[in-house]
């Protein structure tokens, strides 16, 4: 457990797909699915927070979209995912999860060819376009949407986030990176008080776990920065495919 915690911590820290690492730990040592999910979403939180005071600078917001707004969309989202989450049947959940690690693993694979700048530049907003407010709405769907599967499972988040926003139109990939952590971090902390709330959080593997994830997002981040960048996403997506058969075959 405290290897899946520093190993998840880096991953987040540095290319996003912690959750394909803790989710089955924890369940390989006996949490229930639900709580499983829970507690590694609450886990990996510190990781989320620390990446977005890094990026603080970067952080922009879409064009047309104030951070109030901003911030309406990712509580109401989150919100709607954690309750969901609470009173998914333990079966159900347990079902699910090969299907959303899949989701997740495969968005994470695709997502640099969406984020090209090429297909960003094909649903970037205009200002003079009749169908700009269309755009905006379907935009802010989208957001919307990509919060409440945050607020559920939150595997993958990042990569669609980051494809979301290109959809609203930016294009400066730091800019996109600093606002993807800050809205990840508001969506894990609303969530994670809703899971403790409804008491699915496991408090001692997540003392254990979170403190791992956070050597692992500080003191892990310097061996993974010598990697290359499309080694991690290689490896974070052979994790998922493996894991998602995995779950497949239980």
């Amino acid at each position: 457990m405290i290897t899946a915690g520093i190993l998840g911590g880096m991953l987040n820290a540095v290319a996003g797909g912690g959750s394909f690492i803790t989710l089955p730990a924890l369940i390989l040592v006996g949490v229930p699915p639900v709580s499983a999910n829970a507690t590694g979403t609450a886990a990996l939180l510190p990781g989320y927070i620390a990446s977005t005071w890094r990026f603080r600078r970067e952080i922009e917001l879409p064009a047309g979209l104030s951070s109030a707004t901003l911030v309406l969309i990712t509580i109401c989202g989150g919100c709607l995912g954690a309750s969901i989450l609470l009173y998914t049947n333990e079966q159900v959940f347990s079902a699910l999860i090969p299907w959303l690690i899949l989701f997740a693993t495969i968005i994470f694979s695709v997502g640099p060819s969406l984020l090209d700048s090429r297909v960003l530049s094909l649903v970037k907003p205009s200002v003079t376009s009749s169908g700009y407010c269309n755009r905006k709405t379907i935009a802010i769907f989208c957001l919307f949407s990509v919060c409440v599967y945050g607020g559920y499972f939150n595997g993958g988040l990042g990569i669609i986030l980051l494809a979301v926003l290109g959809l609203m139109g930016q294009t400066n990939l730091h800019g996109m990176n600093g606002l993807k952590n800050l809205v990840s971090s508001l969506i894990t902390f609303i969530a994670v008080v809703i899971y403790a709330i409804g008491g699915v959080i496991a408090s001692e593997q997540l003392l254990v776990m979170g403190a791992a994830a956070i050597f692992g997002g500080y003191a892990g981040a310097a061996f993974a920065y010598r990697l290359s960048k499309q080694v991690l996403q290689m490896f974070i997506v052979a994790v998922g495919f493996v894991m998602s058969l995995c779950f497949f075959l239980m």
